[in-house]
């Protein structure tokens, strides 16, 4: 009997950029990225990104951004006298956040507030995701029971966290063709040079050899790189170099302010194949 329906890699779903998911996963595209934008997100925040032109540094956008968001979405926690007023359901809302979804997965990519994020990239860009708490190989599982479960769980996924998610990326995008990575890449930015630490090589292994250091990966479908090769060296016995389009980056250090990933020199970006160069540390 032909499984493959059932293995998710071969999963090609619609998406709201423009550019088809298999053609966004793959390597060619990274080699040769185009802009993204998930439709309608601009166009329904105009007074947004009216502010954020007017900005003169990153640190100034970054506090119009957050502003805004606290505003549009009620994100600022109610004061006794407002929490007073306010059904049960209203008095939690500020707690589903952009910011709370990003410090969980600051400290378990496996948990709740990843599987919503992974989820969110599933819905924006067709991206399935290949891992999470254990490999994601057959469907039905009990891997993919716990991620679906997980990421639509009304604790985390809840106050349009979605579209949230959709305005920071559409931020990031913005400030990278701005005002570029500083020391990294200058705007505006097309290629952001990447190191990620792995421990699980063979099963991300999709062409060349490791020995041979030129080679194929495939990554889950939102992973954190660093900035550089001795902090990606913390996380895994491989580190491989990599060639992030900008326009795959969710997150990167200095777009934010105050402690919103674990990692400081942590950039968090969508997955696919990748052509890497690996070496052993």
């Amino acid at each position: 009997m032909d499984d493959e329906p059932v293995q998710p890699h071969r999963w090609y779903s619609t998406n709201l950029v423009g550019v088809p998911t298999r053609v966004l996963a793959g390597t060619a595209f990274n080699a040769h990225p185009v802009p993204l934008s998930i439709a309608g997100t601009r166009e329904t925040h105009p007074g947004l990104f009216g502010l954020l032109a007017r900005c003169a540094s990153l640190n100034e956008a970054s506090e119009v951004f957050v502003h805004y968001l606290d505003i549009a979405f009620g994100l600022r926690a109610p004061a006794a006298h407002e929490a007073a007023t306010l059904d049960p359901a209203e008095r939690r809302r500020w707690r589903s956040s952009w910011r709370k979804l990003l410090q969980g997965w600051g400290m378990d990519n496996g948990g709740a507030a990843g599987a919503v994020l992974k989820g969110w990239v599933e819905s924006r860009f067709g991206l399935v995701p290949l891992h999470h708490k254990q490999p994601l190989q057959r469907f039905p599982s009990p891997g993919w029971i716990t991620y679906l479960e997980e990421k639509t769980s009304s604790r985390l996924h809840n106050n349009n966290i979605h579209q949230q998610l959709d305005l920071l990326y559409e931020f990031c995008q913005w400030a990278l063709q701005r005002f570029g990575l500083p020391g990294v890449a200058p705007a505006p930015a097309q290629h952001l040079r990447l190191w990620r630490g792995s421990t699980r090589c063979d099963e991300q292994l999709v062409a060349g050899s490791l020995r041979n250091r030129h080679c194929t990966v495939r990554l889950n479908s939102l992973v954190s790189f660093s900035l550089s090769a001795d902090d990606a060296g913390c996380f895994g016995d491989w580190v491989f170099e990599a060639q992030v389009p900008a326009c795959k980056v969710l997150v990167f250090p200095g777009l934010l302010p105050g402690q919103v990933l674990q990692g400081e020199q942590e950039v968090l970006a969508l997955g696919g194949d990748y052509e890497v160069v690996a070496r052993y540390v």
